[in-house]
C-alpha cells in the first residue's frame, strides 16, 4: 500500500528536482572531427575533448566542450553533419578532419573544397574556427591555404609529439592513448587559449 503511494510521489519529486536545475549556459567549444576527436581506442573520459574540458575547468575557463567526433569520418561526411554541428550553437569549433579522405578516394583538391564549405558556413554565423593541421599525403598545403584565406587560428600539427611514439599510441600505432591525448590537449590549448575569455 505504501509502495504504491510513495512511488508516484517519488517520481514527482524527481521531475521537480530536475526542473530546478539551471540549464548549462556556458559557451560551447565544439570538437568536430574523426576518430582522433571521438577518442578511438580509449575510454570516453580519456578522449581529447574530455581531457580538454577538465583542463578548461581547472584553469577557470567557463566553457562546455561538445564532442562530435565520428570514427572513420571524412571531410565529405563532415559536410553532411553541418546542420547538427551548427545546432550546438558553438562559439568556437576545433575542426579536425581530412586524414581519412585519401583512403576513401577523395583527392586533396576536393578535401580543400569540402573544408572551404564547412569553414564558410561556420564563419557566416561568426563562429571562431580553429583548424587542426594534419599530415595529408599529397595535400600538405590544404591547412595553410585555408588558414591564410580565412585568417584562422591554425594548430600546425595536431599530433605533434605523439605521432610515431609507441608509448603514446594504442596498438595500431596511429591513434593516441590516454597519455597521448593529454599531449594533444596541451597542443590544442596553445592555439585555443588566446581565443578564450575568463
Amino acid at each position: 500500500m505504501y509502495t504504491a503511494l510513495l512511488t508516484p510521489l517519488f517520481l514527482l519529486w524527481i521531475v521537480f528536482a530536475g526542473l530546478g536545475q539551471a540549464p548549462d549556459s556556458r559557451p560551447v567549444i565544439l570538437a568536430f572531427g574523426d576518430s582522433m576527436t571521438a577518442g578511438y581506442g580509449v575510454s570516453g573520459d580519456m578522449s581529447y575533448p574530455a581531457q580538454l574540458q577538465r583542463t578548461l575547468d581547472v584553469r577557470g575557463f567557463k566553457y562546455r566542450v561538445v564532442n562530435m567526433g565520428v570514427t572513420g569520418d571524412t571531410t565529405r561526411g563532415g559536410l553532411t553533419r553541418m546542420s547538427r554541428a551548427l545546432a550546438t550553437s558553438p562559439d568556437i569549433v576545433i575542426l579536425e578532419l581530412g586524414s581519412n579522405d585519401r583512403s576513401n578516394g577523395i583527392p586533396p583538391k576536393q578535401t580543400q573544397d569540402n573544408f572551404d564549405q564547412m569553414i564558410a558556413r561556420f564563419k557566416k554565423t561568426r563562429i571562431e574556427v580553429v583548424l587542426a593541421g594534419r599530415n595529408l599525403s599529397g595535400g600538405e598545403d590544404v591547412f595553410t591555404n585555408l588558414a591564410s584565406k580565412y585568417n584562422l587560428t591554425l594548430i600546425p600539427s595536431f599530433l605533434a609529439g605523439v605521432s610515431g611514439n609507441p608509448n603514446l599510441t594504442i596498438s595500431d600505432g596511429t591513434h593516441p592513448n590516454a597519455d597521448g591525448y593529454a599531449i594533444v590537449v596541451k597542443t590544442v590549448m596553445t592555439s585555443l587559449e588566446p581565443l578564450l575569455k575568463k
